[in-house]
């Protein structure tokens, strides 16, 4: 992960997005993306009341239909009624309680949540490479009931950024990434001292995979920011990873983490198995029952 990227990615986290305008003498190109030619703005606030032409009928501006979602680098008019799910709403919030930050990633968060739904049904644990405050996996505890399943959560991070090894581009001496990275495990204690059957492990990666002690996994997070130690887990974890497990990847179709993507991509090829990127930035793995 560039510097660029990081700073890209912190200015989608506050609500922005970053659009490259087009020259004038391009009439077909809009500054900033349109709905049936009416202008939506770069910062949008998530559902924004326009009339859209689907096809050849006007769709009412409250129809979800219409609702512009912009946020976190994903422009869409596309349905997003999730965010009106109670549920949903009490999850992700409980994210933002974690983290003391909105970052405006509803749709990253509904993603996660669909793959931890799905993955509860599996037998197995569920282990998180890269917790941070543990924004996402507080929301994913929280939509499951976390207590009732009688699962384990490994959640893995050094707690205090990236790992010098890692970070060939000084990300680290940021006043951008000493606001964004937690400083120390001790919060993230508390956040989490809200549920049993958890487990917090501190240090880098791959050193500390090996406390992973579960020998069947239903899903894994990969967040690391990092080429490296994402391979890392991702390879060591592999076979432990029970026929339908979901792999979700956070960084992988993110704009910027380039780095990340082409690594993943031979990871998962030398197991025969392709990701979905996701327009959310991210990418998806269902382990097959048959890799062959």
């Amino acid at each position: 992960m560039g510097l660029k990227a990081f700073v890209l990615r912190i200015i989608g986290f506050c609500g922005y997005s970053v659009h490259k305008i087009p020259s004038i003498e391009d009439p077909d190109v809009p500054v900033v993306a349109a709905a049936a030619n009416v202008p939506v703005p770069a910062k949008a606030d998530v559902v924004v009341p326009v009339v859209v032409d689907a096809g050849n009928e006007q769709v009412p501006a409250d129809s979800k239909v219409a609702g512009v979602y912009d946020q976190d680098g994903l422009y869409s008019i596309h349905n997003h009624d999730f965010m009106e799910d109670l549920d949903f709403c009490k999850a992700y919030e409980r994210g933002v309680l974690a983290s003391g930050t909105n970052y405006k990633w509803h749709w990253r968060v509904h993603v996660g949540l669909w793959a931890a739904f799905n993955a509860a049904k599996l037998k197995g644990d569920f282990v998180e490479c890269g917790v941070n405050y543990g924004f996402l996996s507080s929301s994913i505890m929280e939509y499951l009931n976390w207590d009732s399943l009688g699962k384990r959560f490994y959640l893995l991070d050094t707690f205090s950024g990236l790992d010098k090894r890692f970070d060939a581009d000084d990300v680290m001496n940021t006043e951008a990434a000493k606001e964004f990275y937690v400083d120390g495990v001790d919060a993230v204690r508390r956040n989490f001292s809200q549920w049993k059957n958890i487990a917090i492990v501190v240090g880098s990666i791959p050193e500390t995979l090996s406390e992973i002690d579960s020998d069947a996994i239903a899903y894994l997070h990969i967040d690391m920011n990092s080429a490296p130690p994402e391979v890392a887990a991702f390879d060591y974890l592999w076979e432990r990873l029970v026929p339908g497990a979901f792999v979700l990847l956070d960084d992988y179709a993110y704009r910027g983490y380039e780095e990340q993507k082409h690594a993943m991509d031979i990871a998962a090829a030398r197991l025969n198995v392709k990701v979905l990127s996701l327009p959310t930035g991210q990418g998806l793995i269902i382990k097959p029952v048959s890799s062959e």
